[in-house]
């Protein structure tokens, strides 16, 4: 392709929230569905464990996609349903959408800053083993921060008010092992799931701050499918208001566009003995010393 011919941008059909029964909607239907058939599986129909357990990871899965768009307002047209279906997917995960909202949108503004990013701390704060457990920093950072606005604090009460209440239900009523074993449990296999495809494996090695640099793709119909899109995390960062059905478009549509701007296209833990050990370092221990910027360095990053 000529340079006459490289895009300067992504085109505008890719951009921009969908509306009516979009695959994020029909994404959220099914999620709900399928726990619906998991819990009458497991109270009513004498399904076996396992099944139950792999509805609700595969819902929960699902959903991990439709709060990440909802946060973007790129879930749905109509704002009333981006907010329902973000709201009710952070319940399904046990979130509070206001926390998860404000703390992802500080994450874009401050991509790999150890001090501002949020999701940097996630991601090399320990062994990737334990990177779902640190999720919970992610209200830490929100109340640090003080980022609610509105009735974002009130949303935020009622959010955990709904799962202090679940528990205490299957506490006086004898299901709390039914409450850990299908939906705790469960969530922290997505949780997983989500810290190593969301945060970890897009932003390593966690020192680029330039915007067309500072996430990667790594091309593959199959994960498209089986993780959302992630595999094109750049394409979302650049340009968050796509919906996650449509990276892998835009990124064959401006694919000319990132070669020319250097932008890492493939996952990098082979590139080398370093990156690989790197890796596996982080599999089991993954705690790093970051250096602070010198000003004068960190605002030539930001320009």
């Amino acid at each position: 392709m000529s340079e006459a011919q490289k895009p300067l941008t992504v085109p505008k059909e890719f951009l921009g929230p969908p509306g009516e029964f979009n695959p994020t909607l029909i994404m959220f239907f099914t999620a709900i569905a399928l726990v619906a058939f998991s819990t009458c599986g497991y109270w009513l129909w004498n399904w076996p464990d396992p099944c139950c357990f792999a509805l609700n990871v595969l819902a929960l899965h699902m959903v991990g996609t439709v709060i990440h768009d909802a946060s973007h307002n790129a879930a749905h047209r109509n704002r009333v349903m981006n907010a329902i279906m973000g709201h009710g997917s952070a319940l399904m995960l046990g979130f509070a959408f206001p926390v998860f909202t404000r703390v992802h949108i500080q994450h874009h503004g401050n991509v790999n800053d150890p001090q501002n990013d949020p999701d940097h701390f996630v991601s090399t704060g320990g062994p990737l083993w334990l990177i779902a457990a640190r999720f919970f920093y992610h209200e830490i950072f929100f109340f640090k921060r003080r980022l609610w606005r509105k009735y974002e604090l009130l949303e935020w009460f009622l959010s955990r008010l709904f799962v202090a209440t679940i528990i205490y239900i299957a506490c006086q009523y004898g299901f709390l092992g039914y409450i850990l074993n299908f939906w705790f449990s469960p969530a922290l296999v997505v949780g997983l799931a989500l810290g190593l495809f969301f945060d970890y494996l897009p932003h390593r090695p966690f020192q680029e701050r330039d915007r067309w640099k500072n996430a990667r793709v790594y091309p593959s119909p199959i994960l498209n499918l089986l993780i959302g899109g992630q595999n094109y995390h750049l394409i979302h960062h650049l340009w968050p208001s796509i919906p996650w059905y449509k990276y892998q478009g835009a990124y064959y549509a401006v694919k000319p566009l990132l070669d020319q701007k250097g932008c890492y296209q493939s996952l990098g833990l082979l590139e080398g003995k370093k990156s690989f050990w790197n890796f596996v370092y982080d599999i089991f221990l993954g705690i790093r010393v970051h250096k602070k910027y010198p000003e004068k360095k960190l605002e030539e990053v930001k320009s």
